[in-house]
């Protein structure tokens, strides 16, 4: 070990740009992996304490799409009266009622209650808060999501004039019920950053004088305060989150909404099917995996390029170790020991990179994307990482030790001393 590790020190330039080389693919590939796992974790929770969700009968992903990432629409919608009869059921503990259906400036409005800030969980059992404002109180408040309030430049207080259905540029302008900014929420990583938030109440009187989904003519038109003052209380929904006081009662629930008589409905897992949609979605991330692991082969090659290269500038050193009575097998113990301390250094480098970099990008990531990538002390993978590149190290050192060891049998520059 002495002796390799003075041969590295006389190349110390070449030795260190070899070892840096191994650190950084073996960060990337760490990096990958930490993301890869983190990014499935939190698209997977991305509703982390909704038991079922509840929707018109259509597929799992389809009932997942509109009510939690408000992609497309609903088949049909579930009348007040059967969200009531659903919600009496002894075993649910609170139910949030969303109806979706307007848009502003290419975001989704998102009719709801004041449930959705009580209950609504996501990633680790979090809630949602607020960087600014509060939840709305009266008919014409909204609350925006981070997102939403960056891209917009919106502010407490502002006024915003929503738009029905979902097109960016809508020629139906809900214009005479304008709406007023009271909160907008912290980064959450999650389609919630992404929405208008309003009331049921105040979806209600955006559209009180519409009749089949066409506006009003001016001289049936009801203004905003008269609107104010009549009864909002909704005659459907789009879908409904529900928490459960056991989650024993899941399947029985469940199969009582899908055997609902009086409409046609269907109720989902949403971890179910968040890891159905994750299959489909999700396949990039491991051909991500399979660059990251050529980029280790790349760096183990690249080691082993310097190392075959820099033996006919090493057979004076060889002759001279052979000259003191070191045999062939010294010097192939030489190469490996060298290729050994390679991937050793390397790899720990590697891992000081990576859990570096987590440790400082961890609370900008997690603001700003809601990706929460835990510092934790390397698992099983990782282990075994280290372990495969360390071999890998060792085995392609055996190429070029082999080839010093031929060489020094070659020469025959044994001399007895």
């Amino acid at each position: 070990m002495k002796l390799a590790y003075q041969s590295l020190k006389n190349r110390r330039t070449t030795a260190l740009l070899t070892i840096f080389s191994i650190a950084i693919s073996v960060a990337l590939l760490l990096g990958v992996e930490k993301v890869r796992v983190e990014a499935k974790n939190s698209f997977t929770s991305t509703v982390s304490g909704t038991d079922l969700i509840v929707g018109a009968r259509s597929s799992s992903l389809n009932l997942l799409l509109y009510s939690v990432f408000h992609i497309g629409n609903a088949t049909n919608n579930i009348t007040w009266e059967t969200y009531q009869d659903l919600s009496s059921d002894p075993a649910v503990a609170w139910t949030i009622p969303i109806s979706l259906g307007d848009s502003h400036k290419g975001y989704r409005v998102v009719g709801t209650s004041q449930d959705m800030f009580k209950h609504f969980l996501y990633g680790d059992k979090e809630h949602l808060s607020f960087v600014d404002g509060k939840p709305f109180n009266d008919v014409y408040d909204a609350v925006l999501g981070s997102e939403v309030a960056q891209t917009l430049g919106y502010h407490i207080g502002a006024q915003i004039a929503l738009s029905h259905g979902i097109e960016k540029k809508s020629l139906q302008s809900h214009d005479d019920k304008p709406f007023h900014v009271t909160g907008i929420l912290a980064p959450t990583g999650t389609p919630m950053d992404r929405v208008i938030m309003i009331s049921l109440g105040g979806m209600e009187a955006l559209h009180i004088d519409w009749v089949n989904g066409a506006p009003p003519v001016a001289a049936f038109a009801i203004s905003a305060e008269r609107a104010r003052a009549m009864h909002l209380q909704p005659s459907s929904i789009t879908a409904y989150y529900v928490g459960l006081k056991s989650r024993i009662a899941a399947f029985r629930y469940q199969r009582s909404v899908n055997e609902y008589r009086q409409e046609a409905l269907s109720a989902i897992l949403p971890g179910v099917a968040l890891g159905e949609l994750w299959k489909l979605v999700g396949s990039a991330e491991k051909a991500l995996l399979v660059v990251s692991g050529m980029v280790v082969v790349a760096g183990l090659l690249g080691m082993l390029t310097t190392i075959l290269t820099s033996l006919n500038e090493r057979r004076r050193e060889m002759a001279i170790l052979r000259s003191v009575g070191a045999r062939p097998w010294h010097i192939f113990v030489l190469m490996i020991t060298e290729s050994l301390i390679y991937g050793v250094v390397g790899t720990a480098l590697g891992f000081a990179f990576t859990y570096g970099l987590l440790f400082a990008v961890q609370p900008v990531v997690q603001s700003y994307l809601g990706l929460h990538l835990a510092i934790t002390l390397p698992g099983q993978f990782e282990s075994l990482l280290a372990g495969l590149i360390v071999v890998g190290a060792t085995v392609l050192g055996a190429i070029p030790a082999w080839r010093a060891y031929r060489n020094s049998l070659a020469d025959g520059l044994t001399v007895r001393i």
